[in-house]
């Protein structure tokens, strides 16, 4: 039995030296040290050995066992370290080559003009102000001095959801709701998107942005209105830029005024861009109509009020010299990424 001990002790060292991966050496310890194992059949044998033997024998079989299970863990070690080094050689980094730039997002044109925006009228003591995107028609039109079956509601044409429920087509429902919840002085912007059912084409679009202003206190004059909005083309055009006010009709504002800005392109000798006019309609603009500010809860012959909306797109378009409206809702990168 010592010869045999001897010999698988042997020959199971020379295969764990030899083995190249970590499958040979589970196949070799199967092979002398599992259930059915040469070794672990010769230490079953132990019985048939007289009481002499047996101890001598055991000493022998347990130093073999732990020759092959010490060498087996050696091993199994050696080859973990080889794997771990070629994997190192495989997948080695050049610390040295330039990283690849990842690719950063910027903010749209129209949010960058609508910051510069917001900037000018905080700067002129405005709040910002929020409203539903789906309004109320009373909202949306009779507190606005537009009552059912008004010329004016058919250049507004619009989303109905019901009889009563509509998408917004300007974000001037706004001025009623501060003013209802509010007592003057009122002095605030609201920025949002407005719907209308216009066909696309290259200055219109069913869905575009607007920025609605409302100054309501004692003693406001179209004087107020006039300076306001100076300040407010200089401070987005450069401190050249003039203004004019030309008499317009707005349901909601009486008296009503368009504002007109010298272009920036031309300055003012006219161009392409302007229709060689040398002016371009920026805003409309006016004072609030006493029946609005009846409608807002407010006492018409205490207080006064101006009121302004205008065209974020259509600033957009004239500070960048975009000519399509499309070009900003179509999010094609080539064309954002300009900005």
């Amino acid at each position: 039995m010592r010869e045999m001990l001897e010999k698988i002790r042997n020959q199971a060292l020379d295969s764990i030296r030899d083995a190249k991966q970590s499958d040979d050496l589970e196949a070799i310890r199967v092979k002398y040290l599992g259930k059915k194992g040469e070794l672990t059949q010769i230490l079953r044998g132990m019985g048939k050995l007289s009481p002499e033997e047996r101890p001598v024998m055991g000493q022998l079989a347990n130093k073999v066992r732990g020759d092959i299970e010490s060498e087996l863990s050696s091993k199994v070690r050696e080859i973990e370290e080889m794997a771990l080094a070629k994997r190192l050689r495989e997948e080695s980094i050049d610390v040295t080559l330039p990283g690849k730039r990842p690719s950063l997002g910027g903010l749209h044109p129209l949010t960058t003009v609508l910051n510069l925006i917001t900037d000018v009228f905080l700067g002129m003591g405005f709040n910002v102000a929020e409203g539903p995107e789906v309004e109320l028609d009373y909202y949306n039109f009779e507190a606005l001095n537009i009552p059912r079956n008004h010329p004016a509601r058919d250049t507004q044409d619009t989303f109905y959801i019901n009889q009563n429920i509509l998408l917004r087509t300007h974000t001037s429902p706004t001025q009623i709701r501060v003013m209802e919840k509010q007592s003057p002085p009122i002095k605030i912007i609201v920025p949002g998107r407005v719907y209308r059912s216009d066909a696309v084409d290259a200055t219109h679009s069913p869905i575009f942005h607007q920025i609605e202003g409302l100054v309501v206190d004692e003693n406001i004059t179209m004087g107020d209105l006039k300076g306001v909005l100076d300040v407010f083309a200089k401070r987005m055009f450069g401190e050249k830029t003039r203004t004019r006010f030309r008499p317009h009709h707005f349901p909601f504002t009486e008296p009503s005024a368009e504002m007109d800005v010298s272009c920036v392109t031309c300055e003012g000798t006219g161009c392409r861009i302007c229709s060689n006019t040398g002016w371009i309609e920026i805003l409309g603009a006016g004072m609030v109509h006493p029946k609005v500010l009846e409608y807002g809860k407010i006492d018409p012959n205490r207080y006064s009020g101006f009121a302004f909306g205008m065209g974020l797109d259509r600033i957009a378009n004239q500070i960048y010299g975009i000519d399509d409206i499309r070009l900003l809702y179509e999010n094609d990168i080539r064309f954002l990424s300009q900005f």
